[in-house]
């Protein structure tokens, strides 16, 4: 079986800013891309990208889970790194024409076809250090995918750095940089102390990790991190909190340190998971710090996040009502 987002559909769909317009839409093969070398995005990192699904129901529609707020947030990264500002209708139509396109190769639930817009600065110059790209790329490319753990969700081990993930102002950016800033310390804590992701929390404030948002569980009540600029506004995270919502529980959107952390995970029923698009919501089993492992709770994936990530699944596979309006139809 192919590593998860190693296959792509043989086209994806492009357009250009070139004197202060976009270009029309065109669909073109999936490696026809070619770039200058001295491309404004190769020096400095003028890219951002976002990714999002396509469901396959029982009645053999296509839907796309949450599409309007991913444009947004692909709109507000393009904003923050001065890339030119993108058509967010056009967008929108680009990931259903190509989505409609390749319709058939959506896969049956629990797959689903990954989408990744993506915008580039392509302007040729290496002497735009403090300037922005003039000219740039957005494109859509489909990866279709199985589920992300093809053996259920095993608990994971992060490690807590008194670090940030990025700069403090670029954290609500989805961009490739912020990934790249954060692979070193996730590659050290994989060798170290054998963890799966690191949980960052500069100054002793829990943040997020390197691909996604943290939540703690503790009975009813679903803490994270309140909205800023340090970290990536998480559209599963809103989700989720959204659901947990919809089934009375309380949802503390606040400042949450490293000590109340590890103080609240020992408790018998404590959960804490990320939530991202790929993996939708992962348990966490344990959190390292200082060199000690600290089990949360039993140690197992336990029944609220399950709950809630089954929740969300029947919703993106049709399974269940659309209370929300989060499903967009393709075809």
């Amino acid at each position: 079986m192919s590593a998860f987002g190693t296959v792509f559909t043989p086209e994806m769909i492009i357009s250009r800013f070139e004197n202060n317009n976009w270009s029309t839409p065109q669909v073109v093969k999936s490696d026809s891309i070619t770039l200058h070398p001295g491309a404004h995005v190769l020096h400095y990192s003028s890219t951002c990208f976002e990714g999002l699904k396509a469901f396959r129901h029982a009645d053999g529609g296509i839907y796309i889970f949450r599409m309007d707020k991913n444009v947004a947030r692909m709109a507000q990264s393009s904003e923050l790194l001065s890339l030119p500002k993108i058509d967010q209708t056009m967008l929108s139509e680009m990931i259903t024409d190509i989505v409609s396109r390749f319709a058939a190769d959506v896969p049956n639930p629990p797959g689903s076809m990954y989408i990744r817009p993506t915008h580039i600065g392509t302007e040729p110059s290496i002497g735009k250090a403090a300037a922005p790209s003039l000219q740039s790329l957005m494109y859509v490319l489909l990866s279709p995918v199985g589920d992300y753990f093809a053996g259920g969700a095993k608990p994971l081990r992060l490690l807590l750095e008194d670090n940030a993930r990025c700069a403090s102002h670029m954290g609500m950016v989805k961009s490739g940089g912020n990934y790249a800033s954060a692979l070193q310390p996730i590659m050290k804590a994989r060798a170290a102390v054998q963890a799966d992701q690191v949980l960052f929390c500069p100054n002793g404030d829990v943040q997020e990790t390197g691909a996604a948002n943290f939540l703690l569980i503790d009975g009813k009540e679903i803490i994270t991190k309140a909205l800023d600029a340090s970290f990536l506004h998480g559209v599963t995270r809103d989700s989720i909190l959204t659901l947990a919502r919809d089934r009375g529980m309380t949802v503390s959107e606040r400042q949450l340190t490293v000590d109340e952390l590890l103080e609240r995970a020992a408790k018998p029923d404590a959960e804490a998971a990320l939530s991202g698009t790929a993996a939708v919501l992962t348990p966490v089993g344990t959190l390292i710090h200082d060199g000690k492992e600290h089990t949360v709770g039993t140690g197992q994936g336990g029944p609220t996040t399950n709950a809630l990530r089954q929740a969300l699944n029947e919703i993106q596979w049709g399974q269940a009502e659309d209370k929300h309006g989060w499903l967009t139809k393709v075809c």
